[in-house]
């Protein structure tokens, strides 16, 4: 049977009107607060944090209370209900760059808040118009006419085709990054960064930056070389005295204008951008102006081609600023006189004058310089005409009578020269400025009504209607004007007119003055972008050092930043020449749209979930053409300028690297890090690293205090000491408790390693573990650290001081566990004791030594730890000794030399010395110290036993004296260092003894089984059981698997019994262990008590647990009385070898 609920929501408890949000949910201005993110802390970027999840207003709790929503109310004091987060994004509003401090301005002066506006800027004129004013430019009125009658209109149509296929490629890969989200102001600047990583995006950023700037130069040097050249001549304040200086003066006086126009454009963009937004629609209609009035004028040519007469002397053209008539001679009257071309070519103005030799022998003649669309002179202009500087510009296809080769010219008669050597690829940098600008429309993505449609469509528009227009313009401009007119690049032939002026209709002033307009507004438009571009920069704070250009004025327009802008630009004034700065803001361009191809083609490729472009025409391929494609013109344009800009760059990027602040934007590198660690992974998984590729990858086991900071900072030091071996480094700690109650100790305790590691220039990862004891905690750290094949495989920890001190004992108990543990699973165990008198980083050791005390051979660690330490500046002085160890009947000399050899093939340099321990009784000292060690061993076992363990201990102790008297047995003794007691089995069986001081897991556990040749030493005692001696080389043991049993010596069996009486029930394992210990102990400390480091084998631990406790002493004995000792285990493999 179906029932039916009626759910009826309650009103909120408490008076009415006490709420703020009514009784339909939060205000609005609760909601906006709420999703603007609090006092959220970020990464100091308001645009990128989130304002959904986990919010930290104080408020939010409130918005919640009485709602019919009570079974989610623990969810919803950190996640917004759906209604709060749609109503939120449906009001977002994302304003540009600057305009959110002039409101608050504006809103604190008013008293009230003024309602924000919604952006209703469409397709049109967000973004198609304003690329259109950004893309056409000086170059299309100054030079392309020059361009295409240098290269020619077949090269020139294919430098166009391939400039704005590059452009056209980057809209397409802008296009799909500006609709993947919300791209607010910065433009490039923001998708690039977002896209590709703080360090790529402040690098390109920057460079983008610097050719924004640059480019307001070009324009003013435009402006400038419009007013001197075409407007008012008169104006030069330098004034040429010959031909050969006219290029000089005309240099010197665009810096003197060009510093003047700057300051003035400067001071306008200082006191309002305004003003200049308001002149944006002159300066466009300007541009458009001009250019529909070159249209008309090729279509007029057509029919009625304008008269723009050309003088040319034999092939030669001449410039029109000398003469009025072209001809040689005039009739006046009657008779014949000479015109003034006539006088500038002969020594005077009669007939019998001396002339020129060219000037006498070849013709003058006139021809048109604009026959028209209808000529057919396209076909004379399809070819190349490149020309070095100083060349007289020639017409192709005229008769000439030539002078000898190798006679001068003189440069004050009135030719048109080549102002520079021109090639191709200067062609290509110079005209590529002309195609830039596409960005327009994506800087102002907060002020358009829907920019995830209109930018695609109209920045691809524009580069479409503009690359038309180019392309157009170098064949009607081919088909139109004459060649040497073309060649002519500041229009002296045609009395000094702008060339492609000449072509255009009703008058060549439209062009002039509309070009003079449209360069003005273009660089007010780069002084006014690209502080913002900088002030975007430093808001960001990845660059520290431009933290001040930041800054502005109260409404946000930053002051700075324009000052500095307009230094940069005063460089750009100060080359002076439109030629040569042009090259330079092509690189800083081409090098921003070959980035943003790249972080298109990136995240295409890495397919990371958030990259969902509403723009689908797209693809990966089309992207890495555009980028290669921009790598390419780069070079073409300018190898060398190509260069500076990828070295400025490449500073920049490692300087964001090193110094730059922290941000984690979900940018493609990152993904693409994380694929690539990927994949590196998997492939470490198919083996083990071969011994030429091992290196040493740390885990360090740190203590932490209750303040969470760790107590032996000295060990992260010897950790930077050793990372010249480039491996992995993992910092691990335990913390006691529980998961739940400890987090947050956790947290703190994580973070202070790692500003330690920071401090202490350690790379590697840290990592905290929470346990409910220490044991299990750095159990679980040596098995589960790293990932895949990239685990550890070192373990370094400290030396547990004052272990003997413990009420517990558990300190001493982990640490033998920890060896054992380190051991099972084949790690090398690096144990560094005395760790506070180890050197930090800033020390320096100016001399002194690093003795290692070979004692068994462990896989080579011993050898390779020094060299690794000798790389780092404060081992960097201390040469490095190698001491061994060898019985009486070894030949010491030749073990010197087979061991020098071997050093030799290593390729490691250091002094060798092979140590003899001469045979010697046990001492009184030895005994006293066993005796001292067991009672204490003893009372640790009394205190922890219950009685069902204390009958078991009697038990023990009883086999143990039972196995006492069978060992006082008088046959043979061998003695072999670091075995435990033996079972009673193993005893009945083979009545030899065999003690082990150095054990290498790896060797046969069997008692009665001989060792492997080379792994592990053996002490003899031929003569007396007592006296112990040492070996290292695999002949010996060997050839002791043959020695027979031989009789103890009757002073031996004397001195055995002749003990003290509470010497007589010691165990002798323990005896002969602490005599070897102490033996050893005075060799080290004889020999290296100076050394600043001391490396040793570290012997292991018993088999049998009962001994730990007399472990921990035999390893204090062994290492007494020095200062900084590091004893070395290896973990069962080769880590060095002697093959290349």
């Amino acid at each position: 049977m179906s029932r039916r609920f009626t759910v009826t929501s309650l009103p909120p408890a408490g008076p009415a009107g006490s709420s703020d949000s009514g009784p339909h949910g939060p205000s609005a201005s609760d909601r906006r607060r709420s999703l603007s993110g609090g006092d959220a802390k970020g990464d100091g970027n308001p645009k990128e944090s989130s304002p959904f999840i986990n919010s930290t207003d104080t408020e939010k709790g409130k918005e919640y209370d009485g709602k019919n929503m009570a079974l989610f109310e623990e969810e919803m004091d950190t996640s917004p209900m759906v209604s709060s987060l749609l109503s939120g994004l449906a009001n977002y509003t994302n304003l540009p760059q600057g305009s959110r401090e002039h409101e608050e301005a504006e809103n604190n002066e008013g008293g009230k808040k003024k309602p924000v506006q919604a952006p209703r800027m469409g397709t049109f004129m967000g973004v198609y118009l304003p690329c259109l004013q950004n893309i056409f430019g000086v170059i299309l009125f100054l030079r392309l006419t020059w361009v295409v009658g240098i290269a020619g209109i077949i090269e020139a149509f294919c430098m166009v085709f391939i400039c704005c296929s590059c452009t056209m490629l980057t809209a397409i890969s802008m296009s799909a990054i500006a609709t993947n989200g919300v791209v607010p102001a910065g433009g490039s600047y923001y998708m690039i960064s977002r896209s590709l990583g703080p360090e790529f995006g402040g690098a390109v950023g920057l460079c983008f930056y610097l050719g924004t700037t640059f480019a307001g130069a070009m324009y003013i040097l435009g402006t400038i070389e419009i007013l001197l050249a075409y407007l008012f001549p008169a104006m030069a304040i330098f004034k040429a005295e010959d031909a050969s200086g006219e290029a000089a003066a005309m240099l010197n006086n665009m810096r003197v204008y060009g510093t003047c126009v700057l300051t003035c454009m400067a001071t306008v963009v200082f006191v309002g951008v305004k003003y200049v937004n308001k002149f944006a629609l002159v300066f466009l209609g300007c541009v458009i102006l001009s250019i529909l009035a070159i249209y008309a004028g090729v279509i007029k040519s057509a029919f009625d081609p304008p008269n723009f007469p050309i003088c040319l002397l034999g092939n030669r053209t001449l410039s029109r600023h000398g003469f009025d008539v072209c001809a040689k001679l005039a009739w006046e009257g009657n008779e014949t006189v000479t015109t003034r071309l006539w006088g500038l070519f002969c020594s005077s103005r009669f007939l019998n004058a001396t002339c020129d030799e060219y000037f006498m022998r070849n013709n003058v003649t006139e021809i048109q310089g604009i026959p028209g669309a209808a000529s057919g002179l396209i076909k004379e202009n399809l070819w190349s005409s490149y020309l070095t500087k100083g060349v007289i510009v020639e017409r192709r296809g005229m008769p000439s009578a030539g002078l000898a080769d190798g006679t001068p010219i003189d440069m004050d008669h009135p030719y048109v020269f080549s102002d520079m050597t021109s090639y191709f690829t200067l062609l290509v940098g110079i005209y590529f400025p002309s195609v830039t600008g596409i960005m327009a429309g994506s800087n102002r993505s907060g002020d358009l009504r829907d920019a995830q449609k209109s930018i695609p469509t109209g920045t691809i528009l524009a580069i479409a209607t503009t690359s038309a227009v180019y392309i157009s313009s170098v064949v009607l401009f081919g088909a139109c004007i004459e060649g040497v007119v073309l060649r002519d690049k500041f229009g002296e032939a045609v009395n000094g007119n702008l060339v492609v002026g000449t072509l255009a209709w009703p008058s060549p002033w439209v062009i002039v003055i509309g070009s003079f307009f449209s360069t003005c507004g273009a660089g007010l438009q780069s002084l006014t972008g690209a502080p913002r571009l900088l002030q975007a920069i430093s808001r960001d704070g990845i660059v520290p050092f431009l933290q001040v250009f930041g800054h502005g004025k109260a409404n946000g327009e930053p002051t700075w930043a324009l000052l500095l802008t307009a230094c940069i630009c005063e460089i750009g004034i100060l080359i002076a020449s439109l030629d040569e700065v042009a090259p330079i803001l092509s690189m800083f361009f081409l090098m921003c749209y070959m980035f943003v191809n790249l972080a298109c083609a990136v995240q295409t490729l890495l397919r990371t979930p958030n990259w969902r472009p509403r723009f689908r025409y797209y693809h990966w391929t089309l992207s890495f053409l555009g980028m290669s494609l921009c790598l390419a013109l780069m070079f073409i344009c300018s190898w060398y300028y190509a260069l500076v800009a990828m070295l400025i760059a490449g500073l920049i990027y490692k300087y964001i690297e090193y110094r730059g602040a922290e941000k984690e934007w979900g940018d493609g590198i990152r993904g693409l890090s994380l694929s690539a660690a990927r994949y590196a992974l998997l492939r470490l998984e198919e083996g083990p690293p071969h011994t030429k590729n091992w290196r040493p990858q740390l885990l360090v086991l740190v203590r932490v205090d209750q303040d969470q900071n760790v107590v032996h900072p000295q060990l992260l030091s010897l950790t930077s000491q050793l990372k010249a071996g480039k491996g992995l480094t993992i910092v691990g700690s335990v913390l006691e408790g529980t998961f739940l109650d400890n987090h947050p100790q956790a947290q703190r305790a994580e973070e202070s390693i790692r500003r330690l590691m920071e401090a202490e220039k350690v790379k590697g990862f840290c990592q905290v573990v929470i346990s409910s004891n220490l044991r299990d905690g750095v159990s679980h750290l040596i098995q589960s650290g790293g990932l895949g094949g990239l685990q550890h495989n070192t373990v370094l920890v400290g030396w547990p001081r004052n272990w003997r001190q413990k009420e517990d004992h558990q300190t001493w108990r982990n640490f033998i566990e920890l060896v054992r543990e380190t051991t099972a699973g084949h790690l090398a165990l690096l144990v560094t004791k005395n760790v506070s008198m180890f050197p930090g980083n800033p020390e320096r050791f100016s001399e002194g030594s690093i003795d290692v005390w070979w004692i068994v051979h462990d896989g080579g660690m011993l050898m390779l730890l020094p060299f690794l330490l000798r790389h780092h500046k404060v081992w960097r002085k201390c040469k490095m000794r190698i001491f061994t160890v060898a019985q009486m009947d070894d030949n010491s000399i030749q073990m010197k030399k087979d061991l020098t050899t071997f050093l030799y093939h290593l390729r490691i340099t250091a002094e060798v010395e092979v140590v003899e321990m001469h045979e010697s009784d046990i001492s009184a000292y030895t005994y006293e110290k066993t005796l001292v060690m067991e009672q204490r061993s003893q009372i640790l076992k009394q205190m922890h036993l219950t009685k069902n363990e204390r009958e078991r201990e009697i038990q023990s102790i009883t086999d143990e004296s039972r196995g006492s008297i069978r060992r006082k047995n008088p046959a043979n003794t061998r003695l072999r260092l670091n075995v435990p007691e033996e079972t009673a089995g193993d005893s009945e069986e083979k009545p030899e003894e065999e003690v082990q001081l150095i054990h290498d897991q790896s060797a046969p556990s069997c008692p009665s089984s001989s060792p492997s040749p080379g792994e592990e030493p053996e002490v003899e005692g031929e003569a007396d059981p007592e006296k112990v001696h040492l070996t290292w080389t695999k002949d010996k043991s060997v050839a002791e698997k043959n020695k027979g049993p031989s009789p103890v010596s009757s002073e031996g069996i004397k001195d055995f019994f002749s003990m003290k009486p509470e010497w007589e029930n010691l165990n002798q394992s323990n005896v002969r262990r602490m005599h070897t210990a102490v033996r050893l102990n005075e060799v080290i400390v004889k020999k290296s008590q100076d050394a600043k480091l001391v490396l040793l084998n570290m012997p292991g631990p018993p088999r049998n647990r009962n001994g730990d406790e007399n472990y921990m002493e035999f390893l204090e004995v062994l290492t007494e009385r020095l200062d900084r000792v590091m004893l070395v285990r290896g973990g069962g493999r080769e880590v060095i070898t002697i093959y290349s």
